[in-house]
């Protein structure tokens, strides 16, 4: 496990996915991550079903929801909103490195959660936070999902929509969050490493909105520079370069050829795939007169890929130096032999010992994955943290009785 981030403490308000995921990039790079949650039904997450999935008929009891945006967390279910539970998130700010939070600036203010008020408790404490929109502006106070803010206001759908579709483009579940939960936790890291030169705190800020605009950022760029929507898109199946194109086999699966340097691998990838013939040949070559005669190569090549099944395509073209890969199903990821060996998924057992897989956080250390962990029961963790606290068992069963605490 990588310990770059022992001796951290990261206190979460946070629910959902984007801000949760920041956390969990943290956890898996060593902090010890303390997941605030209220005394009723905890984070909402828990409850999510995705796809119409009926979570009685998976293998497992885990939630895969909560399991990507919280595993190897420690939850606490504490009343924030009562005197006594006010006081024990004063003591756990009071010894964190960082608050991790998704309220929205006026919940905060209601909240009387302000930086003034954090950094009170805990001068040194790096406040970061994730929202839709932003901190500032007229939209600072609305809620967001990466489908609002991440997807629709920030022109990813627009973008990522070929011409003439009925419907845009719709993403999974979690598509922007994931992403913008990996920023956000960089920005944390900036900002410990900051505070570690100077003993000056920061506040972190992230939004889906500067998420979904940093993913479509050359589009963005390219309506500023020439008067345009976005990059001109294509149609399905096409592309000015026949082999930096999707390539459909015989049993219906794909390729992806991405030969950006087109005459270094033409001859050898000719030779390979069985046409030698084509590799000298004057319509496709150099570059200039493969891009001016593309849809004759496009449609030689969508001939000679539907001869053949996705796994004859892989075996032959195992040695290919042009970078290529197959339109890989969820399923089949999860046996990538390059994914297994690099430790990008964790496997983690429930309560019964049933092992499911995790996915890890993208970013490792020393070529060492994280160690597997899974997500907590809700407020799983509140007496061991209370204990660490300072309170003893008189006063943390008092905080149970007033309900300060699950």
């Amino acid at each position: 496990m990588s310990d770059l981030l022992n001796g951290v403490t990261v206190v979460e308000l946070a629910s959902w996915t984007y801000v949760p995921s920041a956390g969990v990039v943290l956890r898996d790079w060593g902090a010890d991550v303390i997941k605030i949650e209220d005394t009723h039904g905890g984070d909402p997450c828990r409850y999510l079903t995705v796809g119409g999935l009926d979570p009685a008929e998976s293998r497992v009891k885990a939630n895969f929801m909560m399991e990507i945006g919280n595993h190897g967390k420690r939850s606490i279910a504490i009343d924030i909103k009562t005197p006594e539970g006010r006081e024990i998130f004063a003591k756990l700010i009071a010894k964190a490195d960082v608050l991790l939070t998704n309220w929205l600036p006026g919940a905060l203010e209601r909240a009387d959660l302000s930086v003034d008020t954090l950094r009170a408790y805990n001068p040194k404490l790096i406040i970061a936070r994730g929202s839709g929109q932003g901190p500032l502006g007229p939209d600072r106070d609305k809620g967001g999902f990466d489908a609002s803010g991440y997807t629709a206001r920030a022109g990813v759908a627009y973008a990522l929509t070929p011409d003439g579709q009925e419907f845009p483009f719709a993403q999974g579940p979690a598509f922007g969050d994931l992403q913008g939960g990996s920023t956000l936790a960089g920005g944390i890291v900036a900002a410990l490493f900051h505070r570690e030169r100077t003993g000056v705190a920061r506040t972190v800020d992230g939004s889906l909105l500067a998420q979904g605009m940093w993913a479509v950022a050359p589009d963005i760029c390219a309506a500023d520079y020439y008067g345009i929507d976005r990059i001109p898109a294509y149609a399905p199946g096409e592309a000015p370069n026949p082999v930096v194109n999707r390539y459909k086999t015989r049993d219906d699966r794909w390729l992806q050829l991405v030969f950006l340097q087109a005459d270094r691998y033409w001859k050898g990838f000719c030779e390979r795939i069985g046409h030698p013939e084509l590799s000298d040949d004057e319509r496709f070559t150099p570059l200039a007169n493969l891009i001016a005669n593309k849809d004759d190569a496009t449609a030689i090549l969508r001939k000679i890929f539907a001869e053949r099944d996705l796994a004859e395509w892989q075996e032959i073209l195992a040695d290919e130096p042009g970078v290529w890969a197959p339109l890989a199903t969820p399923a089949e990821a999860l046996t990538d032999a390059q994914a297994v060996a690099n430790g990008y998924l964790m496997t983690v057992a429930d309560d019964d010992g049933e092992l499911f897989k995790t996915v890890s956080a993208p970013i490792q250390f020393d070529e060492t994955p994280p160690k597997p962990g899974r997500s907590p029961e809700h407020g799983e963790h509140t007496d061991q943290i209370l204990e660490e606290l300072g309170m003893s068992w008189d006063d943390i069963i008092a905080a149970k009785v007033s309900g300060a605490v699950l």
